[in-house]
This record gives structure tokens, C-alpha cells and sequence, in this order.
């Protein structure tokens, strides 16, 4: 479901919701005048077929746009065989089930670098992919694979890996995450940056890179090594306005998924702040 403007919603069911579950984070995310929110399966897919229409239908009734965050133990970079088929069921089941509730968009965090080279990391990650979205092909999933820009320099996920891979795979698109492309380098947090980002994206992928986004965006806590924890926006130096008025000059279109751990308050300041520019 591509969105006709730039929409914010929270990484899970809003904290302010009654009862913990996806139908009442829906109606909740609703009630607070956002309009999207990711499902996070990271502990794994819990969901059942019947659960996942349940979603859906709540989700179409309340016109909230759904995304899936798949299973954190992933590891497409795996040298033990049975882990990477591990990996590879997890976000299989995760685009399954997602789909099921009308979210399109997989976001995944792909894979570590161990003692591996960029470049093995990089095929290995390439070929998972590659087999992945052909086989949602062949099944009629309508799933987009996103890996994410990620915050450690241990992880695989640097903005040229994620946008090579959308650019070479079919079925294949970027989740940017510009807290954690900040705190990867301790750069990416000025509006030349933020402009030079979705440059590169608008460069790689066209248009549609930019009219289809999806986007994750907190405050964070980093060192050298990268990211160490999310933070509330105003507790960080991640300069959110700065991005905003990016996302606006570029006239992005998609998702802006707030992970901050005050999830709805954050995404509400998000929104808030867009509006007016």
C-alpha cells in the first residue's frame, strides 16, 4: 500500500494502548490521528492465519497503513547451514503472515559481518534475497523486502549495501533508518546530509525510491562503535527537524515509523512538526 503523502505511525502497538495486542494498537494508532504502524514480529511470528485477517480487517477499517518488522535472529551471513535456513524461514513466515494483514513492507535487519569481507557478506546477503522474493513471486506473496540501514559497524546495512541490493533485486527496497545511519558514523544529522541521502536513494532507484519509502527515525544513544540505545527525540542530537524539512523539499511519499521508546509521543512530534513546515 504506497501512500499518496508522507504518513507517521509507531514501531508496535502504541504504549498508551489498554490491552496489548495488534487490533487494539490499530484502533489506538487511530484514535491518536496517526496512520501507520509496523507489526514487530521480533521475537519471533506469532500470529495465526485467522489472527492475521483479523488485523486486516481492523487495519482497513480504520485506514492504517501496516508493516511488519521481521524476527531480530536473522542472520543471512550465517556459515552454519541450518541457521541460514533458520534466517531464511523466519522472514519467509514473516511476509507470509504479514501479507495476510495487508502489510506490504518486510523490514529485516540482514546480517553481520563476523570474519567475513564486505563483498562475501554482501553476495551471500544478495543471494538470500534474490531466492527470497522469488519465491514470494511464485506464491503470490505481495511482500517487499526492506533491509535496513543499521546502527553498529558490525552489522551489514550501510546505505550503499541496502540501496545496491534494491537496485539489483526485484522485490527488494530500502528501510532508511536515519537515527541509525547517525549513529553508525556519528555523521548524517544536518540538512546537506539528509539532503545527500535522498539523493543517493532518488539516484539509485528513481522516483519510485522516493515516492514508496519507508522509514524509521528515533533519537539515539551512540559511541564510536555506533548505535548503543534508542532515545526519546528530545533526550538525543538526532536533528529530526532538519530531516523533516529534507523529506519535505524531496516531497517524499511512504512511512515514517517511530521507534523512539516514548512511541506515539514522538511520532505525534513528528507529525506535528511537518505539518508545519
Amino acid at each position: 500500500m504506497s501512500s499518496e503523502k508522507l504518513i507517521f505511525g509507531t514501531a508496535g502497538v502504541p504504549r498508551s494502548t489498554k490491552t496489548s495486542n495488534s487490533i487494539a494498537g490499530i484502533e489506538r494508532v487511530r484514535e491518536l490521528e496517526l496512520d501507520c504502524m509496523e507489526l514487530e514480529f521480533v521475537q519471533g511470528v506469532r500470529m495465526s492465519e485467522k489472527g492475521a485477517g483479523n488485523v486486516l480487517e481492523t487495519a482497513r477499517k480504520e485506514n492504517i497503513a501496516l508493516s511488519v518488522h521481521a524476527p531480530y535472529y536473522i542472520n543471512l551471513n550465517s556459515q552454519e547451514e541450518e541457521k541460514l535456513k533458520a534466517s531464511m524461514e523466519r522472514i519467509y513466515q514473516s511476509a507470509r503472515i504479514g501479507s495476510l494483514c495487508g502489510a506490504e513492507s518486510i523490514v529485516l535487519h540482514a546480517a553481520f559481518y563476523q570474519k567475513s569481507s564486505k563483498q562475501a557478506v554482501y553476495e551471500n546477503v544478495s543471494k538470500a534475497l534474490r531466492e527470497l522474493a522469488g519465491q514470494f513471486r511464485d506464491e503470490g506473496i505481495p511482500a517487499v523486502l526492506r533491509p535496513e540501514t543499521m546502527g553498529k559497524r558490525t552489522q551489514f546495512g550501510t546505505l550503499e549495501e541496502v540501496l545496491t541490493l534494491s537496485e539489483e533485486i526485484e522485490g527488494v527496497m530500502p528501510c532508511l533508518d536515519f537515527s541509525h545511519m547517525h549513529a553508525r558514523e556519528g555523521k548524517e544529522n544536518s540538512y546537506p546530509e539528509f539532503i545527500a541521502i535522498l539523493s543517493k536513494v532518488e539516484d539509485a532507484l528513481g522516483k519510485e525510491g522516493l515516492e514508496n519509502i519507508h522509514m524509521h527515525v528515533s533519537g539515539i544513544e551512540y559511541d564510536r562503535n555506533g548505535e548503543k540505545k534508542h532515545l526519546s527525540l528530545k533526550e538525543s542530537d538526532f536533528n529530526y527537524p532538519e530531516l523533516l524539512k529534507a523529506l519535505k523539499e524531496f516531497e517524499v511519499k511512504g512511512l515514517v515509523i517511530c521507534e523512539s521508546p516514548i512511541l506515539e509521543q514522538d511520532a505525534l512530534l513528528l507529525k506535528k512538526t511537518f505539518m508545519e513546515l
